[in-house]
């Protein structure tokens, strides 16, 4: 298992170099290394499915909850639940009823003060980043920031709004949200096209060269 863990590895080769004493420090941090990983993986993982387990079941009246008749728990049955409740509320949504019911809950919500607001930002954020025609986050770029040598990754949002493109000089300028290492909380920078260098580089791969300060890298492509 270490054999295919680059960093296990890396460490094995390098402390197994010496005696006794440098071999056991190998064996403690390779299993350190192919070990906390998985572990914290896992449960991460664990905690998620009852935390989410626990908030479903107060929606759910006791007769109705096989965990408390059957014999063994479900895990998982909360996340179950959630997955099955959202896809009836997207089907329904593509239907007259269900376009009606919603269009009838918006219709009270923009007719609050400051809810309008907030409702109408917090849609527009899920449409932008996880609609079915979105393109933010799709899209890893490089450009320079801080000084003409420095340069720092960013995700291509969406394109500026008109008052801004004047910056542009004639050229398009994108909206580039730019990650803070070692979260991916950040900032927006509106940059030139012509100024941004495109990546081949998936969003994932970017997010972890982020997230891990610059440890863990991309795989070097063929």
């Amino acid at each position: 298992m270490a054999g295919d863990n680059p960093i296990a590895q890396d460490v094995e080769e390098a402390l197994h170099k010496g005696g006794v004493g440098s071999r056991l420090r190998s064996y403690f941090f390779t299993g350190i290394v192919v070990t906390v990983p998985i572990t914290i993986t896992l449960w991460s993982a664990w905690w998620f499915l009852n935390f989410v387990d626990t908030m479903v079941a107060k929606f759910i009246p006791d007769e109705a909850n096989p965990n408390n008749y059957l014999p063994f728990e479900i895990p998982g049955l909360g996340l179950i639940i959630t997955v099955i409740f959202f896809i009836i509320i997207g089907f329904m949504a593509r239907n007259f009823l269900g376009r009606l019911i919603i269009r009838a809950a918006e219709f009270v919500v923009y007719r609050m003060p400051l809810v309008n607001t907030v409702y109408k930002a917090i849609k527009q954020v899920f449409e932008m980043t996880i609609g079915t025609q979105s393109t933010a986050f799709r899209e890893v770029v490089l450009f320079q920031y801080g000084s003409a040598n420095s340069w720092t990754i960013g995700f291509v949002t969406g394109v500026a709004p008109a008052e801004i493109q004047k910056i542009g000089q004639g050229d398009e300028v994108l909206n580039v949200y730019s990650p803070v290492t070692p979260t991916t909380a950040g900032f927006v920078v509106f940059v030139p096209k012509k100024d941004v260098i495109y990546l081949s580089m998936s969003v994932e791969d970017a997010v972890k060269l982020i997230a891990s300060g610059g440890i863990i890298t991309p795989p070097v492509k063929a």
